[in-house]
């Protein structure tokens, strides 16, 4: 809808390519497809507002599951955190929406790290600022950008797609698939 209003067009496999790519990625990929005269900030910006209308009028709403698995692996006392392209502030607005707010050590976004998805640098820091090895964890997503950034790491990735599913080669970097978000109590205990 953002890029309608400024007079672009983007089909539904390119909008998919989009998810999680974070900077310098997607600005370089858009004015790829649009022009250097592309106008990132002010796509992004409507976007977000877009969204943000979306999201107050409808809420967001909860994978199945998500909360009971967030309370065992509180009870197992596992460190948890989210390495997010959203910002921050919007993080905490949508955990605090989704009854989610304190389940998480970190909040982590690329806004914090030079590069975001699909470049390591969010796991990176995430697992830094966890005090833990990359090799020692096990990162949880749902778009092909978010599994690069995971897996280029070194972080053990589960993907549990979303709205795409991992093609052979994506594949190849899973260390395991799931349908479903609560199916990673059996994956994990």
């Amino acid at each position: 809808m953002a890029l309608a209003e400024f007079g672009y067009r983007m089909t539904d496999e390119q909008a998919l390519t989009m998810r999680s790519l974070g900077r310098p990625f997607a600005p370089r990929q858009l004015k790829g497809w649009f022009g250097e005269d592309f106008d990132y900030i002010a796509v992004r910006d409507r976007r977000k507002a877009l969204m943000e209308e979306t999201i107050d009028r409808e809420g967001i709403e909860r994978k199945p599951g998500v909360l009971e698995l967030l309370k065992r692996l509180k009870q197992e006392g596992m460190t948890t955190a989210i390495a997010t392209a959203t910002d921050l502030e919007r993080t905490g607005k949508y955990l605090k929406m989704t009854g989610l707010e304190g389940y998480f050590d970190r909040l982590i976004s690329a806004t914090q790290v030079k590069e975001g998805k699909p470049s390591p640098d969010i796991y990176l820091y995430a697992c830094e600022q966890l005090g833990v090895s990359p090799e020692d964890c096990i990162a949880v997503e749902d778009s092909p950008n978010g599994v690069l950034s995971a897996y280029r790491a070194g972080c053990k990735v589960v993907m549990v797609p979303d709205q795409t599913e991992p093609d052979e080669e994506l594949s190849r970097l899973l260390y395991a698939k799931v349908t479903r978000i609560d199916s990673l109590t059996d994956l994990l205990f």
